[in-house]
């Protein structure tokens, strides 16, 4: 059992205010001061500047962000504390999707469990740790993982940023079990994932209620899956009876797990696949004139940094306007950005620049964000990071843009 330090972190007077809304993050300049001995990853306790309780943290001096709040039903046992809140949040996940065993069980602080995310595949947990204090717990989320959930395989596929953010060495482990694939899938497409040579985690669960929406949009109509990683738009598009369904990415292994997953699925809707830098594609088809009814743009974050947002946002306007260049009257732009620094304003401006220099007409038929698998604190902005539009291309005249604005 892990036991609570008798540090007391005192906060600047009215700092707790954040807090008590439901902020789970304080940063090191709203620390007045730390009453006793604390190590980076012990749990603390937090009090205001008049002495009252706010709660428990796990602490990193070294950190920017200094205690990160645990949920108010910590009770000084954190193997109880593991164990409740991803029951809580399993609880959550099979409500939402009772069909299906692989999700996002753990998102981080939107469940409790700050700087720990874990993805599910089937009996396979696959962790990221970003907080100091769960990397020194580690030992106790594996063993509440394996008893009490059943786990075959633990490891972890973390994103250096993070971990360098929070001080935390730069390396994986496997913990339990080993390494290797699984089939997996979203409640109606099955997936190949491949551990050892995937992004992230291995799947990126956050689309799944937006690749079903799609379906809405596709049948009998031709699709681009641009940016295609596995290939879960364009699956999703032939389930749903495209006429056609393209997929294009610039890592070969991600068009071969495309074109795998399709064979996987049995579908027989005619599909070209290509390994190709997106930018220069949709060039390539405009000056060839080949056009879509449907184009999906699913881009990896354009930014990390505050510092890159401008290079990001013009990123962005200029992937959207090619693409609308491509769509054919009455077609849909199906587009994304999982930038956290892109705010959904910052998102719609470019869109609405993406548009004027494509000479289109759009309308905004619908706009969501993370799936249900992603939850929300909505005291927390750093919790919400996943925009999704689908714009109606009304019409245009695309092919009458100046040469300076189709290259800038």
């Amino acid at each position: 059992m892990t036991t609570t330090k008798t540090a007391k972190l005192i906060l600047k007077k009215f700092e707790e205010r954040r807090l008590l809304q439901g902020h789970l993050w304080v940063f090191s300049n709203e620390v007045e001061r730390l009453r006793g001995e604390a190590d980076n990853g012990d749990i603390i306790e937090v009090y205001d500047s008049a002495n009252q309780m706010v709660g428990h943290a796990l602490y990193n001096k070294n950190s920017l962000i200094a205690a990160r709040m645990l949920g108010k039903h910590y009770n000084g046992d954190f193997y109880e504390y593991i164990f409740r809140s991803l029951a809580d949040a399993m609880a959550l996940r099979e409500e939402m999707y009772p069909r299906r065993k692989s999700f996002r069980l753990s998102f981080s602080e939107s469940d409790f469990l700050p700087g720990l995310i874990i993805d599910k595949y089937n009996d396979t947990y696959v962790l990221q740790v970003y907080s100091y204090g769960m990397q020194k717990n580690i030992d106790t989320i594996v063993e509440v993982l394996k008893t009490e959930f059943e786990a075959e395989n633990i490891f972890t596929l973390n994103d250096t940023y993070f971990r360098v953010l929070e001080g935390l060495e730069v390396k994986d482990d496997v913990y339990l079990g080993s390494i290797g694939e699984e089939v997996i899938d979203d409640g109606s497409i099955r997936y190949k994932v491949k551990f050892d040579t995937a992004q992230k985690t291995g799947f990126y669960f956050d689309q799944c209620d937006n690749r079903e929406f799609i379906e809405k949009l596709v049948p009998a109509k031709s699709v681009l899956d641009a940016f295609c990683n596995s290939g879960g738009f364009g699956l999703h598009a032939a389930y749903a009876g495209a006429s056609e369904v393209t997929f294009v990415d610039i890592s070969q292994t991600e068009v071969d797990n495309a074109k795998y997953n399709f064979e996987l699925n049995g579908f027989s809707t005619p599909a070209e696949y290509f390994r190709f830098d997106v930018f220069g594609f949709l060039r390539r088809c405009k000056k060839e004139g080949k056009k879509f009814d449907v184009v999906v743009i699913d881009p990896p974050a354009f930014t990390k940094s505050k510092k890159t947002v401008d290079v990001a946002i013009k990123g962005y306007t200029k992937i959207n306007k090619l693409a609308m260049m491509i769509i054919k009257d009455n077609g849909y732009l199906v587009t994304s950005s999982c930038s956290h620094h892109i705010k959904r304003s910052d998102f719609a401006d470019a869109l609405k620049l993406s548009a004027m220099k494509a000479r289109r007409t759009v309308q905004l038929v619908h706009q969501s964000g993370a799936a249900m698998d992603h939850p929300q604190l909505p005291a927390m902005d750093e919790t919400t990071y996943l925009k999704f539009a689908v714009f109606r291309i009304v019409g245009g005249a695309s092919q009458q843009v100046d040469e300076d604005d189709a290259d800038d």
